[in-house]
């Protein structure tokens, strides 16, 4: 267990260097066609939500053609919001993960994501949890949800911070 523990941090480490550098199409590859990404919003102080089809989510995107359509507005300037990228750092621990009945894995990790634009710096923080199936020897994402702990932000926020 400790070997598939260890293929996954590095998975995830990958991953985390492919948004630092905006590899966008490395990123992208990481993740189903189908896999869905979560942010959901709190509900009350200790408590978020989670159904993103019936409650409100910071961000949702049922399937990867979510981050796709995010990915062409960055690369094509239509997105405002991203304009110019912030300089991100992710920064990822407490990697813990149980293989499911189906063969995938539920992997939980503890994240920091350092980001610097317009001559400041400032940091978002959470927790999120993968389901990873196994992709030849590495992985690929069927679903990631980050629960964003300081949601009381004064930036735009988007994929690439969490």
């Amino acid at each position: 267990m400790s070997n598939v523990l260890t293929s996954i941090e590095q998975f995830l480490y990958r991953m985390s260097e492919f948004c630092d550098r905006q590899q966008w199409d490395e990123y992208l590859a990481q993740f189903d066609e189908d896999s869905e990404f979560h942010i959901p919003q709190w509900d009350s102080e200790h408590v978020h939500t989670t159904d993103p089809k019936r409650e409100m989510s910071l961000i949702y995107y049922p399937d990867r053609a979510g981050l796709e359509d995010r990915v062409y507005r960055i690369r094509t300037g239509k997105s405002a919001a991203c304009s110019p990228m912030p300089r991100t750092l992710h920064l990822i621990s407490n990697v813990q993960g149980e293989e499911q009945e189906d063969g995938t894995w539920q992997v939980k990790v503890n994240w920091v994501t350092h980001f610097y634009r317009f001559g400041e710096s400032e940091a978002f923080f959470g927790r999120a949890e993968y389901r990873l199936r196994p992709d030849g020897d590495s992985w690929k994402i069927r679903r990631k949800q980050s629960i964003l702990l300081n949601d009381k932000i004064r930036h735009v926020l988007d994929f690439y911070h969490v």
